[in-house]
């Protein structure tokens, strides 16, 4: 709302709060009323309908006329809207995951990560609404060279974080005869930096990036390779 409101430059928030609001607004506003910079790569969860352990579920048409607690009613209705569900809300603030114990809705629609608070309150998830991570957002509006410089630099140091957290520096002696051979196994990596071995006549240094999975998949078979 800070952002929106032209009260602060920048924000932090995850995008189904975004979702949310503009499903909310866009029948007033017809647009975005903040500019999505980037994402954060963290806060990574999912909005699920989620219903009680001892029930079996089959497709979609159980919701039907259900009676469903959330906190993000606009999310809810979008999703059921385009399987042509009908649904009676229960709109919560808070402790979603209690509705169904306390007989207030049959089912819920909640943010899950790890799943494990569904379980504790006898639920399993059953259908997806919306994937969500945070991300970094901007008012709309002219902003001063000052300031865009300010955002820009950050921004960029945002992208090199993420990008240097997935990757792997490399380093490694591998035989002359079998170079063709390491390179075709690090496909996903940039093309390597390789060095002369002073006393080594044999092999030669390999320096490169690449992704962690990568490396770590491959590296029996670099080993294997010598």
């Amino acid at each position: 709302e800070l952002v929106i409101q032209g009260v602060v430059d920048l924000g932090i928030v995850g995008k189904n709060v975004l979702k949310e609001n503009f499903l909310n607004r866009k029948e007033k506003f017809k647009k975005n009323l903040y500019n999505i910079l980037c994402d954060l790569d963290f806060g990574t969860c999912r909005l699920s309908l989620s219903i009680p352990l001892n029930i079996k579920y089959s497709n979609i048409e159980y919701f039907q006329n259900m009676r469903i607690a959330t906190s993000y009613p606009n999310l809810l209705k979008n999703f059921l809207d385009k399987k042509k569900i009908q649904f009676k809300l229960c709109s919560l603030n808070g402790s979603v995951e209690v509705a169904p114990r306390l007989n207030l809705a049959d089912a819920i629609c909640d943010l899950v990560s790890t799943g494990a608070t569904l379980k504790e309150n006898g639920l399993y998830e059953v259908e997806t609404v919306y994937i969500s991570s945070a991300c970094l957002i901007s008012r709309l509006g002219k902003i001063s060279v000052f300031k865009e410089n300010i955002i820009n630099k950050l921004i960029t140091r945002i992208q090199g974080v993420i990008k240097a957290r997935e990757s792997k520096y490399i380093m490694l002696h591998a035989p002359i005869s079998k170079l063709n051979e390491v390179v075709s196994l690090l496909r996903g990596a940039e093309n390597p930096t390789i060095l002369k071995l002073a006393n080594d006549k044999t092999k030669v240094a390999m320096h490169m990036v690449s992704s962690e999975t990568l490396f770590w998949e491959t590296m029996e078979k670099l080993k294997n390779l010598g």
